[in-house]
């Protein structure tokens, strides 16, 4: 059944403008809002992270929330004297794409410059997944108690004539060496004890002590 039009009064006419979305996202509807319970106050909650294949789509996601928040809390700085809540970036991964572990880390560089980091590791963390929890602000990296840490060397596979396959050799050997270089930045490991885990040719797994001891993470949750 179609239903027919009725003669609306002014009164509701103009109620319903007022109730028109305007094409501008409002606070609520831009970022997750939890209420304080007991003042009554709205806090924002800028939680994100990567949770899966370390791919185009999810680090495009991880990408731009971090921007997003930075911009967010940066327009509503804190009060003197009142520290600035961190961006929560949540990990648990099995590796993935290089390129895009090096966006995302790019990217969290770029914004603990201005807002702290707080980077939690769950579940697995492993290959590209260890530089991400890694790269969070110091004293802020946080590891599950029973999440289980992993580090290769980089696996890459191509085929064709001699010259592409030793091109392609050579830009693998340069992303190893970013990501070792990278790697040692963030950690207490050394480039030469990264390099030593690797020419084990195996994957090393590490507990989160282990994790928390060579600087990957800094609290045992």
């Amino acid at each position: 059944m179609i239903a027919g039009k009725t003669k609306k009064s002014k009164e509701e006419k103009d109620k319903e403008r007022e109730e028109e979305p305007t094409g501008e996202m409002s606070k609520d509807q831009d970022q997750n809002i939890i209420m304080d319970v007991l003042s009554g106050a709205q806090k924002p909650v800028h939680m994100t992270g990567l949770y899966g294949d370390v791919n185009e789509t999810k680090a495009q996601e991880a990408v731009y929330s971090l921007l997003l928040f930075q911009k967010d809390i940066m327009q509503t700085p804190p009060e003197e004297g009142d520290e600035i809540d961190p961006i929560e970036f949540y990990v648990s991964t099995f590796g993935g794409q290089a390129s895009e572990m090096f966006a995302v880390y790019d990217v969290m560089r770029m914004v603990r410059e201005n807002v702290p980091v707080m980077t939690v590791g769950l579940g697995k963390v492993m290959s590209a997944g260890v530089l991400l929890l890694a790269s969070g602000t110091k004293d802020l990296r946080k590891i599950g108690k029973h999440c289980r840490v992993m580090i290769h060397g980089v696996n890459s596979g191509h085929s064709g004539n001699i010259a592409d396959m030793e091109n392609e050799f050579n830009e693998t050997k340069f992303t190893q060496k970013q990501y070792v270089s990278a790697l040692a930045a963030e950690t207490d490991m050394t480039p030469a004890y990264i390099r030593k885990l690797m020419s084990k040719k195996t994957n090393v797994y590490l507990d989160a002590q282990q994790a928390v001891d060579l600087g990957i993470a800094d609290i045992i949750v």
